[in-house]
């Protein structure tokens, strides 16, 4: 019995994937270490032209793959592919939305598949038209897709994506009259209904925190982390160099916290908000043991750190826990004392560190406040706060140098 064509012949999409699954296989014992730097820069661009292209394939077969799902019984092709596939159903939906946006912007998808755009600039251009209000007409829709896709030639995603709110003033000006003000008006509104903040406790000592805000408040906070991380540069060699942004970033986070001057924030129970550190004199001292700031333990050196920062109480405890302090102000810089320790010390006094005055923290340099120590500009050191908290790690011993300086060194 002969063979029809089509039982001979694979279809042109398998052949295409088995192609590459067997030029893939070809080169998987290769050490890309041997290839001259000319020929890993054409590698990459290479290759990730390819993965795109590859991706707007699969965009194209899940797009058209309702009838796997409808034989299989799952609910769509995402969920069908998440599911034999062992792949994120989030993901695999998001896809799913992409690759039927595709499929109704030809010029787009063509870009795609030829090279000419990646898969992130597809995603923005396809957003941004579909964010384009229904009277907008189907030509100035074709407009705006040619000028965005003319554009991704020279720009990437980021930069896309702030053409495409603004295409139509481009492509049409007569229509655009007055869109804009709506377009914003409406985004605000959406922006207003999603904020959102959402905390959960892992039980490890971290809590997350999961936070949705409009574009303009994340930027805002950015502008407040950026202040702290910028100059934030540890001494040339340290490890601590090596710190990847995300942790930067969270370490800033916490930096601007205690940076916050209470008395300028909302009235709360009549009085302005208060962080209180609740702490035994002997641990104050320097003993071990632990404190709390509110009802959550915390370790001995950060109490002795944070009894010795602005704008946060330190409750002292002596026996039967009598309160013996709380938050005496003499234990602290004034702000006249800080800006006299500013013009004698214009970066952190630790050895090797150039962060700035104003950003560092006022630190008992000599002896320290509860053995006796005096609040007076001579026992007085700016730190910065990865400093800071280093005079009050016990894993580390401290050395007034000549200049006035500190140096540090691990206890071994």
């Amino acid at each position: 019995m002969s063979q029809s064509p089509s039982e001979v012949q694979p279809h042109p999409v398998l052949a295409a994937m088995s192609a590459v699954g067997a030029a893939l296989s070809g080169v998987a014992e290769v050490d890309p270490m041997y290839m001259s730097p000319d020929q890993k820069a054409a590698a990459l661009l290479g290759l990730s032209t390819l993965v795109d292209r590859v991706e707007e394939l699969r965009m194209r077969v899940l797009a058209g793959a309702e009838d796997v799902a409808a034989q299989q019984g799952t609910r769509d092709a995402a969920a069908w592919l998440a599911q034999r596939g062992r792949r994120d159903p989030g993901e695999c939906r998001r896809q799913l939305r992409l690759a039927r946006a595709l499929a109704e912007r030809s010029a787009t998808a063509a870009a795609l598949r030829e090279g000419g755009v990646s898969l992130a600039q597809a995603e923005v251009v396809v957003r941004a038209l579909d964010a384009l209000p229904d009277e907008v007409d189907a030509g100035v829709c074709s407009a705006a897709e040619e000028r965005l896709l003319e554009e991704a030639g020279r720009f990437g995603p980021r930069a896309l994506r702030v053409m495409g709110r603004r295409i139509v003033d481009v492509v049409a000006p007569e229509v655009s009259e007055g869109l804009e003000a709506r377009l914003l008006e409406q985004e605000e509104a959406r922006a207003a209904r999603r904020t959102s903040l959402t905390t959960r406790r892992n039980g490890d000592g971290t809590t997350d925190l999961h936070v949705r805000v409009a574009d303009l408040v994340a930027d805002r906070l950015l502008t407040y982390l950026d202040a702290f991380t910028a100059p934030r540069r540890s001494p040339a060699g340290s490890a601590d160099d090596r710190r990847p942004h995300d942790r930067r970033l969270g370490e800033a986070f916490a930096a601007f916290l205690e940076a916050v001057d209470p008395t300028r924030l909302p009235l709360h129970g009549g009085d302005a908000t208060t962080v209180l550190v609740t702490v035994d004199l002997d641990v104050l001292r320097g003993g071990l043991g632990t404190g709390l700031v509110g009802d959550a333990p915390v370790s001995a050196g950060q109490v002795r750190r944070l009894a010795c920062t602005a704008g946060i109480v330190p409750v002292v405890l002596g026996g039967a826990a009598q309160v013996l302090d709380l938050g005496r102000r003499r234990r602290l810089f004034s702000p006249s004392q800080r800006k006299a320790l500013a013009v004698r010390q214009p970066t952190c006094r630790a050895e090797g560190c150039d962060i700035p005055a104003a950003w560092c923290e006022a630190h008992h340099a000599g002896d320290p406040w509860s053995h006796g120590g005096r609040t007076d500009l001579t026992d007085g050191a700016l730190l910065c706060s990865f400093h800071h908290h280093r005079a009050h790690d016990p894993h580390y011993r401290t050395a007034r140098l000549a200049d006035g300086g500190v140096r540090f060194h691990r206890r071994t």
